[in-house]
């Protein structure tokens, strides 16, 4: 019998063709084990909320109306836990105007999108590698509008309702991305 992660992985795969989406979600499952153990959460379920938060992205065809509703009855059909899809539902508001309100709502909105940031940051860099990118640098950035303008920067900012002061959390993101450097390309 196959594990959640296996699960999921396959699950994904069926929903999500590209390769990016498929990285920025490696990506977020990274991130969100590494905030579960600095918050002491459940390290497996939070990774697995990382995991499938973008579930639905391809088959909506990237309509924020849409996108979490989908993966809500994706996930309810394959017999994924309620908090894990109640957190993929809520990471984004824009679909069913519902406030975020759990830590676990929160820290995936947060981490998901740092991942964005950090990305583009790697790759400003001449080697393009997560190895080369700097906790500093991430900060900066994010004072920076017009870098990566499409990353939310209020969202990322949530960190700090889940208690984790944006220097920490950048660093836990980063850290968390460069133990995967190598699925991600990066």
């Amino acid at each position: 019998m196959e594990n959640k992660r296996d699960q999921a992985i396959n699950l994904l795969k069926t929903y999500v063709k590209s390769e990016n989406m498929l990285k920025h979600s490696l990506a977020s499952e990274a991130v969100m084990k590494g905030i579960a153990v600095e918050l002491g959460m459940d390290e497996e379920k939070w990774g697995l909320a990382g995991l499938l938060h973008d579930i639905d992205i391809e088959l909506v065809n990237n309509d924020l109306s849409r996108h979490g509703l989908e993966a809500e009855h994706i996930l309810k059909t394959a017999g994924f836990d309620i908090e894990i899809i109640e957190a993929v539902k809520m990471h984004n508001e824009t679909s069913h105007g519902l406030k975020r309100y759990a830590v676990f709502h929160h820290a995936l909105a947060a981490g998901e999108t740092m991942t964005g940031l950090i990305t583009a940051t790697a790759l400003v860099y001449p080697d393009k590698r997560l190895e080369s990118v700097k906790v500093k640098s991430i900060t900066k950035r994010m004072k920076e509008k017009a870098f990566a303008a499409s990353v939310n920067r209020e969202t990322i900012m949530e960190c700090e309702n889940i208690g984790i002061p944006i220097e920490r959390f950048a660093e836990i993101c980063l850290e968390s991305m460069k133990g995967i450097s190598g699925l991600l390309g990066l």
